[in-house]
């Protein structure tokens, strides 16, 4: 599973998208615009707020933004040896461990996704991704022998991780199973930031960690935010396809910007729990739109492990809004579900 050091910007998140996709021919509304950039999680992180209120000052949403976000990071973080996460991964028990509301909400999500997916969603598949040297200590540089993968296999299990709520806790089943948040963290820290502009009224924004997405309303130009879907081409920065969005979560799982090569053969970083190898398919992308931007980063994770046939199928039965890239041989071909398509801009470059 992807619990990735992910590329950033797996979605092509140009300031103004406009300027490089045709179709936007209208003159611009007069509309302010507040960004705030910084650096979380690993990443960084841009948020553009659509005529802030005048009794709110750039100075307090960019403090208050900092801080939810400094937060999260203190508890799902796995570089930080002080955060929650990080001291349950270490807890030699299987007594329940105290955890904030935050971290219980994440994980319940995750073995939620673990559970419809057939554990092509796992949380606990952190061992061998550090194996494969995607981890805090990031040396993608070597193929470890099959049995170190066979004896970090035996650590993972997202049935070994039990939830609860009131007070909340995690226990674990064996000692030594190792929580990463990774592939859902950013998604959640997104919905957060997301809520919060919401909770001040705010109903126009934008808010990307890492590549990740949540919009609402209307973009400066009085406008559906345009929002492209990059071309899975190493080294290459290109538009894809176009989407129209108003009020939607976006994820975009690849394995075309992390991973290393060894004798001719390319490594991503998206490892597969029933292997514990990296995945070996033709699914370049996987693009999900979901209300809660959490959730979509889950299942195009999902997605992006079972591959294109197995991946588009649970997407169907999920009714899932899914846009899947493909390798082909003359390039890339796109697949998606029915719900999906409604989102496609007729105006693509």
């Amino acid at each position: 599973m992807s619990q990735r050091l992910r590329a950033n910007a797996l979605l092509v998140l140009w300031a103004l998208i406009c300027s490089f996709v045709a179709g936007c021919d209208r003159e611009p509304e007069s509309r302010e615009v507040t960004p705030l950039t910084g650096a979380i999680m690993g990443t960084e992180y841009l948020i553009k707020v659509i005529d802030l209120p005048e009794q709110f000052t750039l100075m307090q949403l960019d403090g208050d933004i900092a801080q939810l976000l400094r937060g999260i990071d203190a508890s799902m973080s796995t570089y930080r040896d002080d955060s929650e996460l990080s001291k349950f991964n270490a807890a030699k028990t299987t007594e329940w461990v105290a955890v904030s509301e935050d971290v219980v909400e994440v994980v319940e999500h995750a073995l939620e996704t673990s559970r419809i997916t057939g554990g092509a969603f796992d949380i606990t598949v952190g061992p061998l991704v550090n194996l494969w040297g995607f981890g805090p200590d990031q040396h993608p540089d070597r193929v470890p022998t099959e049995d170190q993968i066979q004896a970090e296999k035996a650590r993972a299990g997202y049935q070994y991780i039990h939830v609860r709520k009131e007070p909340p806790a995690l226990k674990k089943d064996k000692e030594d199973i190792y929580l990463d948040l990774s592939a859902l963290a950013k998604g959640y820290a997104v919905d957060q930031v997301a809520d919060y502009l919401e909770s001040l009224g705010i109903a126009d924004y934008m808010v990307e960690i890492g590549g990740e997405l949540r919009l609402s309303g209307r973009n400066e130009r009085g406008m559906p935010w345009r929002i492209a879907v990059e071309r899975p081409t190493p080294g290459v920065r290109d538009i894809f396809n176009v989407m129209q969005l108003e009020s939607n979560g976006v994820a975009t799982s690849g394995d075309y910007r992390n991973y290393f090569e060894q004798d001719g053969q390319r490594y991503s970083h998206t490892i597969h729990p029933r292997t514990g190898k990296p995945i070996d398919h033709r699914l370049a992308s996987v693009t999900v739109i979901a209300e809660r931007c959490m959730h979509a980063d889950a299942m195009a994770t999902a997605l992006m492990v079972l591959g294109a046939d197995e991946g588009l199928a649970l997407a169907r039965e999920q009714g899932l809004a899914a846009y899947l890239i493909v390798k082909s041989a003359d390039g890339f071909i796109a697949k998606s579900t029915e719900s999906f398509e409604q989102y496609l801009d007729t105006n693509e470059p």
